[in-house]
């Protein structure tokens, strides 16, 4: 059971570090090239079709699996690599933390922004969206590298 947990852990947390990667060095730079109103229409529609149940998994699951491989006693779990499983856990929150508190904030205000001149929505959403966007790639994908350290002893 040790060993299925941190391997669910070293799974979901590099599928979520792979989605943010993408969304960094692809998809916002994408459309970074938009009109205001071609990226304020898409990035809308990417915030109401990216948190459904398979996204929401790997979500969930970067933090449950190793908080779980973390509960297992250290005689069947990680052992002396608990603490790899701990950090990688903290980087973990860490994401959920920025993504919560930043970045859906900045969703929600860009979703509840007017029709209107798309402009304004835009100046007030990218690049605070991006800064936070990106802070929270590095912790996930610290996350991940931790976690397979951890799976690697």
């Amino acid at each position: 059971m040790p060993t299925l947990l941190l391997a669910l852990a070293v799974v979901s947390t590099g599928l979520y570090a792979g989605f943010m990667l993408i969304f960094l060095t692809g998809i916002m730079p994408a459309l970074a090239r938009l009109t205001d109103e071609e990226f304020v229409t898409v990035m809308r529609r990417v915030n109401e079709y990216v948190p459904r149940a398979v996204f929401l998994t790997v979500f969930a699951g970067a933090v449950v699996f190793p908080a779980l491989a973390l509960a297992v006693p250290a005689e069947g779990g990680p052992g002396g690599r608990r603490w790899l499983v701990l950090a990688g856990l903290v980087c973990a929150v860490l994401n959920h933390l920025v993504t919560v508190a930043g970045n859906v904030p900045l969703n929600n205000a860009l979703a509840a922004a007017g029709d209107g001149e798309p402009g304004p929505a835009r100046a007030a959403f990218e690049s605070r969206w991006n800064a936070l966007h990106l802070l929270r790639t590095l912790l996930v994908t610290a996350s991940f590298a931790l976690l397979v350290t951890a799976s690697l002893g």
